[in-house]
């Protein structure tokens, strides 16, 4: 066996059997790399080229827009946005079958797309909601699996912090491409997320009662739209080349601090409990793509990717099946891993492959994601499902059954977006950014 062989079987084994064990998937692929790195160079060399990959992988001006679109979500829980973005999702769902569920579904598009954070999505608006749809008699199960089921859709939708993180992996893949790509697939995902919530609804007689005045739904655009227009400033200020996509994430925080002061609802006294939690999520994020380096550099050394590449391409030459087998084990990977280790992990494995072929690096990146979104809702990680579960105070195994048919369906956008390049490439075409 040879040094580079051994490096490598070394790092795979040590990451897998110590996230078996329990560890943090930032240490276990820490640990990992630096065995791995040990047995390729000698120690001292070893530890500065350690530091040297380190540095390297977060020496990237696009990672500087992660923190700051962290502490505009952030804000944004804090600033009162999230109750008024409510507010315009139930005009937009109030005369639809189980009107409160399908406002949580349009809420969780609008609000997630805003803070980057399913998980802050679900909890925002099941908290807010939550109470209402008890009111109008929605059982807890029903409550929670649309809430659930919706959340991921605002890591799609952009701006998405896992899409800057892919752009940083894959290499000179344009943020702004990538952003547009994610509007069609995490639309569709909210829109058939509402189709199984309508006929559920349907089913339990859960039907629409209410009937909004002009007055009313003047009142509700009025202090909504400004909470709305921060998406219109940030995207419509990265496409028209005002500005980059790390200066609008630094906008999305100015703008969401000043509504937040307009509003009332934060005060000098939030901010350091606010920046607090935004640098504890930042940190766990540039942790992850620090370690990453290391273990981009071995795999690069060892020639891992060429070796997944070769195991896979012998099994068969057909690029639709190569697309399926690349689906089910992120698929599978996602229901133990969070997003953005996974991204860091397989997109060097990956995207050579599909690029022999032609893929364009966009719509892999938006294949990738959204596999790894769905992640977010099976266990044993599933942030999302376990976050909604606690959110609405109810047990996984009572819910389990009533999510399937949302699985089918965003099972079935998946293919779409495997298959059809065409839907997520046709607004970055037609923006002229690829």
């Amino acid at each position: 066996m040879t040094v580079t062989a051994l490096a490598g079987i070394v790092m795979i084994g040590i990451i897998f059997v110590t996230l078996a064990v329990g560890f943090p998937i930032g240490l276990s692929i820490g640990l990992g790399s630096a065995a791995g790195m040990v047995i390729i160079m000698p120690q001292m060399s070893s530890m500065m080229v350690s530091a040297q990959k380190m540095f390297q992988s977060v020496n990237s001006f696009s990672l500087l827009a992660i923190p700051f679109f962290v502490l505009a979500g952030n804000l944004m829980n804090f600033g009162g946005i999230a109750r008024r973005l409510v507010g315009c999702a139930q005009l937009v769902a109030h005369r639809l079958p189980g009107s409160l569920a399908q406002t949580n579904i349009v809420a969780n598009m609008l609000f997630g797309a805003m803070s980057g954070s399913g998980v802050a999505a679900a909890v925002a608006m099941g908290g807010i909601l939550g109470p209402l749809e008890k009111e109008e008699g929605y059982s807890d199960e029903y409550i929670a699996v649309c809430n659930i089921a919706s959340g991921p859709t605002g890591m799609m939708i952009p701006p998405s912090n896992i899409m800057i993180v892919y752009s940083t992996v894959a290499g000179s893949v344009s943020i702004a491409a990538l952003f547009m790509a994610g509007y069609i697939p995490g639309i569709l995902w909210g829109l058939g997320c509402m189709v199984v919530a309508g006929v559920m609804a349907h089913r339990r007689g859960y039907i629409s009662k209410g009937h909004y005045t002009f007055k009313f739904v003047m009142k509700t655009l009025w202090e909504g739209i400004p909470s709305l227009l921060m998406i219109v400033i940030v995207i419509g200020g990265i496409l028209g080349g005002i500005f980059t996509a790390t200066e609008g994430s630094a906008i999305a925080v100015a703008y969401a601090l000043i509504l937040g002061f307009i509003y009332r609802n934060i005060t000098i006294r939030d901010l350091p409990r606010i920046l607090f939690d935004s640098v504890k999520t930042t940190a766990v994020i540039e942790y992850l793509v620090c370690v990453s380096g290391i273990m981009g550099y071995i795999m690069t050394y060892t020639k891992i990717p060429a070796l997944v590449a070769n195991a896979i391409l012998g099994v068969t030459n057909s690029a639709v099946v190569i697309l399926l087998i690349m689906n089910i084990i992120l698929l599978i990977v996602g229901c133990f891993m969070d997003p953005t280790p996974a991204v860091l992990i397989f997109t060097p494995i990956f995207l050579p492959i599909v690029q022999t072929w032609g893929m364009h690096p966009v719509h892999f990146g938006l294949m990738m994601v959204m596999n790894l979104c769905v992640g977010t809702l099976t266990p044993p990680v599933g942030a999302i499902l376990f976050a909604g579960c606690r959110t609405h105070n109810v047990k996984i195994e009572q819910i389990i059954k009533m999510l399937l048919p949302f699985f089918a369906v965003i099972f079935v956008t998946l293919m779409l977006i495997t298959y059809v390049p065409a839907l997520s490439m046709f607004i970055p075409e037609a923006l002229g950014l690829v």
